[in-house]
């Protein structure tokens, strides 16, 4: 090392030099060094480093100086703690010096410390020791008041140090905010400024006494009211700290309101101005508290956003030209804004229309008022002279379409209820108001104020799809004006155009058809635009002009012909170049492609050179799956474009690209190759298609379902329309659908897809596998396994795939169908068949049973009952669903027979009763109504059975059989709610659930007027039926929001009431010498907090989240099971209300922390050990979610608990390797509890 000193002495000899390159370089050279990881300095040349540089600090030479203060960063790290103290020192005295420039570098240098120190939480003492030292120092400058210049400096280092170190500085803080509430009466306003930038950073990490302090002084301050500036001074402070820590300044919210409230009405706009602002912050941080003020406050910004003193609005028409004008001068003037004769009105109209954005962004509830009250202001407002406001207030109103935009969500698009549509038709009412204010604006020279109204026609013609439809003719020449502008910056080109795009996309082609002939050129003009922004945005109008210029799905009669001429040499230009941006080559593919669709026949020669581009591109690899797309498109077009030309060269290319691992370009080709096949059999050759072939045995996996789906679609096309190939599809493909149809991941599409083939290829009569073949292939795994330990190989799943293969061969040749059933009853009945034998002709049967009448089979009852006796559950239940799936096929015969059974067999009825559902679910309404008297009678015999497991079918079956008859049958189950035992309640509780569907049925608005009264049981007195009911609740809130969204008010403290933890509920049981406490209410909890998460997805504007969050609090403190759950519930309510968890972060906190530190005791079991590790891991996603939410650093609790968990090594592996698997998952975790 010792060269290293040596290196460092020769440094510092130069940097004493007269020469200030030498002294430059010099320092240089030792920054380098400072910033290596390797280097030691001892205590000597640590000392003679330190003054040095504090000596250079003073250098006659700027560029020496500025380079002495960079060295001071990497220095904190390398020196002692008492050498820093020495810098610090040095610096806070140079700060009051007397010279400018010292002072400046002094405090550049001041900053630069702080912000090198480790953070407190590294466990270093340096930090708190120096940040005491500056803190002393720098209140002593800041109250001295002699030189404003030395006060701002420090006030900003003061600021930096509190928003870093703030916690460090606990010890400070009294005597920080008693030197800085003097200087929000500073005679400078830049110091009073400063100060309460620095008070805002305080208030994040004080204790409540001084927060109190604080806010207390500021009141009085705001009573007394000396004088305007000060108050406007206080009013700025309180709206600070609400912007910084907004929720702890909540509670003196009532005191603050009215005080501002009544400065609004005092003639000074920039104290009204400053009123709003605060207003805003209030709405922003403290939603809750604010509830109360909100019409008041509301009031007031519609009052002053109209607010114009100096200004005569009166004949519009006439003072549109004055306007512009005016406008322009204002803004020469508006610089200087202390001037008397000057108008600053319009800052109070800009921060009212600021104010009323937070109000209408973060309350959804009002909507129907803000249409009412608030629109028809802002409307008129549109004629604002002043551009910045008139910005804002379109924004507003922006964010006020935002809120109508109806969500779109699977949830809510099965669920659509007639409440949501009230905002929308209020806003369909206003729509002739808005484009009255807006189209003459469109016209203007302003750039700004026609990006304005375009956004905000963007954002309109997107919530109600069609409403400008009558307007056309009057958005048409602004439109024009802004596209041909010479003048117009390039984004005000993009910005017409995409509004351009989304109208097209959003009304009908008749209502453009008028106009084409003006709105064509100008977009064409923009297709040659330099810009490649503007040229890709042209082309996606370009595309959707297309469309509306002759619309294929309907009949037209506009005339598109002449049209062709002025889009296709632009659109083709673009094609051609290959020099250009990958965007507008892509646009310029799918742009040419929809022309050839809707206009291929008024192309003549043109037709074939241009595709004969699509081939070039096809070839091209960045290109090629746009291309395929294109091709897809052109190749379904009803104009029957001619495509054999490029089809010899195309397939072939097409075929390799299934070789490609680009999965799109896989999926996006075999869907151009079924549309080829299927609209150009004629032109194919037996030698393209089995280029194809050859690539399918690849693509056919479990591994990806999607892309085997998708290729078996198109072999079944393929057998379809172009049979003469099957023979060519080989064993290899065949090999790979039969591992599929075993595969226990096989469900859905694919395997319908499947079945789809296999009828297909029966049916083509050239095919080298028949009937008797292809059974054989499907039941040999089964058969094969005759002895019963290989059985284990065939998934339960591959039974049910495997049977309804079967059963849909069965039905493409129904000749060969009655001796496969006859095979089946067989095995069934043969003692020699294994348990897989029997299982899968039983399923079989089911699956043929269901679409045809077995009937003439006489032995099958017999057989299905003798299997009810079978030791192999697995055969029995197979037989219970062959039962019920063959009483569908034929009800009249089978029907009363499973019930005579049911009645007469009470060993059996659990079997029975699956059959039962079965028959219920499936058939078809008009068959069982004969039966409904019957079968109900019956059920309700059986819903007091003590078997839970039964009482659950017959709920089910009751459910389902409601939704038969729904309007007579509904309320008997609601009379069954008083009479009968709690058994008898929770069956028919359980029913109502079963009645749900997340699809829309008619029994919804019956459920929807007496939902209420099953939900009623949440506070039966047996703790069962309170289990159900909350199940009920959770899957309607779950699958359908509208049924229970107006019944929350009602039935919410019934819901809170079941998460309290129940002493009575909780009992000893002795376990030999252990006695063990059982909670008898913990699945009741568990329950009500599943519902409570549910409620969070899909009602999350009906809760009130405070009240919410104080049940989610006891949560954590509860057992293992509900801890969990709570953890996941706080990490998603991060994300959804992040400011209301800011607000409890305290008191969310603690049970997390105690969570994460807990030990297990050292002799505990392997579980135990299991258990912990998991809620910790839990109680860490929870943390992690936390710490998403911004500012949640500025909490001091949150700052210690990280601190804690980087200090613990075990915390913090485990919370690294939390952030590791968020980072590769999706982002919203979610709990599926249905």
């Amino acid at each position: 090392m010792a060269g290293g000193s040596y290196h460092i002495s020769s440094l510092l000899e130069k940097m004493s030099s007269s020469d200030k390159d030498f002294r430059f370089m010099a320092t240089n050279d030792l920054m380098m060094e400072l910033q290596k990881d390797s280097i030691k300095l001892d205590e000597d040349s640590e000392k003679k480093v330190v003054k040095m540089l504090l000596k250079l600090l003073e250098d006659k030479n700027g560029e020496v100086q500025n380079l002495a203060v960079k060295c001071l960063g990497p220095l904190v790290g390398k020196v002692k703690e008492y050498q820093v103290e020495t810098i610090v020192d040095t610096l806070c005295t140079n700060m009051l010096s007397d010279k400018e420039q010292l002072r400046d570098i002094s405090s550049i240098g001041l900053k630069t410390v702080i912000s090198e120190l480790p953070p407190a939480s590294t466990g270093s003492t340096m930090t708190t020791n120096v940040c005491k030292k500056i803190t002393a120092q720098l209140t002593g400058a800041i109250g001295k008041q002699e030189d404003v210049s030395v006060q701002l400096e420090a006030l900003d280092i003061l600021s930096d140090m509190l928003s870093r170190l703030g916690g460090t500085l606990y010890s400070f803080h009294s005597s920080i905010l008693n030197c800085l509430l003097p200087q929000l009466t500073s005679p400078r306003l830049a110091v009073r400024k400063r100060a309460i930038i620095a008070l805002g950073h305080l208030v994040l990490t004080c204790s409540g006494n001084i927060f109190s302090e604080l806010t207390e002084h500021l009141l009085a301050e705001l009573k007394r009211n000396e004088s305007t500036s000060t108050t406007r001074t206080y009013i700025q402070c309180v709206a600070g700290i609400s912007r910084q820590a907004g929720h702890r300044i909540g509670e003196h919210l009532e005191k603050i309101i009215p005080l501002i409230v009544q400065y609004c009405n005092v003639e000074d706009d920039e104290l009204r101005e400053y009123c709003f602002q605060a207003f805003e912050s209030f709405v922003r941080r403290c939603p809750k508290e604010m509830d109360p003020h909100i019409p008041n406050v509301m009031g007031l910004c519609l009052k002053y956003i109209t607010f114009d003193p100096n200004y005569n609005y009166d004949n519009e028409e006439e003072e549109d030209m004055m306007e512009t004008e005016n406008g322009e001068d204002e803004e020469q003037e508006s610089d200087d804004e202390y001037s008397d004769d000057d108008d600053i009105s319009w800052k109070v109209r800009r921060s009212a229309a600021k104010c009323l954005e937070a109000i209408v962004s973060s309350r959804h509830d009002l909507l129907q008022d803000f249409y009412k009250t608030l629109s028809p202001v802002l409307i008129s407002r549109f004629k604002e002279r002043e551009e910045n406001v008139k910005a804002d207030i379109f924004s507003t109103y922006i964010s006020l379409l935002k809120q109508t935009l109806p969500i779109q969500s699977w949830l809510h698009a099965s669920d659509a209820s007639g409440k949501d549509d009230v905002p929308l038709t209020m806003l369909q009412n206003q729509v002739p108001n808005i484009v009255k204010a807006l189209h003459r604006q469109l016209k203007e020279k302003s750039i700004k104020s026609r990006q304005g109204c375009f956004s905000l026609l963007t954002e309109l013609a997107n919530v109600l799809p069609g409403c400008l439809a009558d307007h056309i003719p009057a958005l048409v020449p602004g439109i024009i004006f802004s596209l041909a502008d010479k003048s117009s910056s390039s984004n005000m080109r993009i910005d017409t155009l995409s509004f351009l795009h989304v109208l097209l996309c959003n009304h009908q082609p008749e209502v453009f058809h008028p106009h084409i002939k003006s709105l064509l050129p100008p977009v064409v003009t923009c297709i040659g635009d330099p810009f490649y922004k503007i040229t890709s945005e042209a082309l996606l109008v370009t595309q959707q002009l297309v469309k509306v210029i002759r619309p294929l799905d309907k009949p037209c009669t506009f005339d598109a012909k002449p049209y062709v001429k002025d889009l296709f040499p632009g659109t083709l230009k673009r094609l051609k170049a290959a020099d250009i941006d990958q965007e507008v080559k892509e646009r310029a593919i799918s742009c040419m492609g929809q022309i050839i669709y809707n206009l291929g026949d008024y192309l003549s020669t043109d037709l074939q050179p241009t595709l004969k581009i699509f081939l070039e591109r096809l070839k091209n690899e960045i290109t090629r799956l746009t291309t395929v797309k294109a091709l897809t498109l052109i190749a379904s077009s009803p104009l029957k474009i001619d495509l054999r030309p490029i089809l010899a060269e195309g397939f072939p290319i097409l075929a390799s690209f299934l070789r490609k691992n680009q999965r799109a370009l896989k999926l996006s080709t075999l869907t151009a190759l079924d549309i080829l096949v299927r609209n150009y059999s004629d032109g194919l050759k037996p030698a393209m298609i089995e280029s194809v072939l050859t690539e399918l045995p690849a693509l056919i996996t479990e591994n990806d379902m999607h892309v085997s789906q998708v290729a078996i679609v198109f072999l079944t096309t393929l057998a379809k329309v172009y049979s003469s190939c099957i023979s060519k599809i080989s064993g290899a493909v065949l090999a790979e659908i039969f591992q599929l149809v075993h595969s226990p991941l096989l469900q859905g599409g694919a395997l319908n897809a499947i079945i789809d083939f296999f009828q297909a290829l029966v049916l083509a009569k050239t095919a080298t596998m028949g009937y008797s073949e292809l059974m054989k292939q499907l039941t040999v795994p089964v058969y094969s396994l005759a002895s019963a330990e290989a059985s284990a190989t065939l998934h339960k799943q591959a039974y049910h795939s495997v049977a309804k293969c079967v059963a849909a061969l069965s039905s493409a040749c129904p000749k060969e169908a009655p001796a496969t059933v006859n095979q089946f009853i067989q095995d069934a009945r043969s003692p020699k068949s294994s348990s897989a034998v029997k299982v899968l002709a039983f399923l079989s049967l089911a699956e043929m049973g269901r679409t045809t009448n077995l009937g003439a089979q006489r032995e099958l009852k017999a057989v299905i009952l003798e299997a009810f006796a079978s030791p192999s559950e697995e055969v029995k239940s197979a037989a219970s669903y062959a039962l019920g799936n063959i009483s569908v096929g034929n009800l009249t015969e089978y029907l009363p027979f499973v019930l005579k059974e049911i009645r007469s067999q009470p060993k059996r009825q659990y079997l029975l009763l699956h059959s039962l559902k079965e028959v219920i679910s499936s058939s078809p309404a008009d068959g069982l109504k004969p039966y409904v008297e019957d079968i109900w009678a019956l059920l309700f015999k059986h819903c007091e059975c003590t078997e839970e497991g039964t009482r659950n079918v017959v709920a089910e079956c009751l459910g389902k059989l409601t939704l038969v008859n729904p309007l007579e049958l509904l309320p008997r189950l609601k009379k069954q709610l008083s009479s009968g035992s709690p058994h008898a309640r929770s069956t028919v509780v359980t029913a109502i659930k079963f009645t749900i569907a997340d699809q829309p049925q008619p029994i919804d608005a019956l459920l929807k007027g007496c939902i209420g009264d099953f939900l009623k049981t949440l506070q039966d007195p047996d703790l069962n039926v309170r289990r159900v009911a909350l199940a009920l609740f959770n899957s309607a809130a779950h699958n359908k929001p509208s049924l229970i969204r107006d019944l929350l008010n009602a039935v919410l403290p019934s819901l809170y009431n079941e998460t309290k933890v129940r002493r009575e509920l909780i009992r000893e049981v002795e376990m030999g010498p252990f006695k063990h406490t059982v909670d008898d209410g913990l699945d009741v909890r568990k329950a009500a907090f599943e519902c409570m998460y549910t409620l969070l997805e899909s009602c999350l504007d009906r809760l009130d989240i405070y009240e919410y969050l104080n049940h989610v609090e006891d949560g954590l403190k509860d057992h293992y099971d509900i801890r969990m759950l709570t953890f996941i519930m706080l990490a998603r309510l991060s994300t959804l209300c992040p400011s209301a968890v800011l607000q409890r972060l305290e008191r969310l906190i603690e049970p997390l922390r105690a969570t994460c530190s807990t030990k297990v005791k050292a002799g505990s079991v392997k579980q135990e050990f299991e258990k912990q590790d998991e809620l910790k891991r839990s109680a860490m996603r929870a943390v992690a979610a936390l710490l998403t939410i911004p500012e949640v650093e500025k909490s001091p609790t949150m700052a210690d608990f990280s601190d804690q968990i980087r200090s613990n090594p075990e915390m913090a592996s485990l919370f690294e390797s939390i952030q590791k698997d968020s980072a590769s998952l999706p982002a919203s975790e979610s709990m599926d509890v249905s």
